[in-house]
């Protein structure tokens, strides 16, 4: 599980069925101190309704992405679980 900001949306008119009605989003790592990590922005799916400029909390893991959906055969692996609204960290 990562923090991540949504960069942008992914228009699909043709995918997989079981992705049907379920809203895609490119989302770029953050690190701790909110800045971007440099990596490479992913795809997700996103089931809290989410925005562009949004920092979220994002599960990247197969098996429990799928269990989100309660669906085996979904092809997802990156999954927008919840919208940031404070990261408080001591020390």
């Amino acid at each position: 599980m990562y923090l991540a900001e949504v960069v942008g949306d992914v228009v699909s008119t043709h995918k997989n069925a079981r992705l049907a009605g379920k809203k895609l989003l490119l989302v770029q790592r953050l690190g701790l101190d909110g800045a971007s990590d440099g990596s490479m922005e992913v795809i997700a799916l996103d089931v809290v309704s989410a925005g562009v400029g949004d920092r979220v909390l994002v599960v990247q893991e197969g098996s429990s992405a799928r269990k989100i959906f309660d669906d085996e055969k979904i092809p997802v692996q990156v999954v927008i679980v919840g919208i940031i609204d404070q990261v408080d960290i001591e020390g």
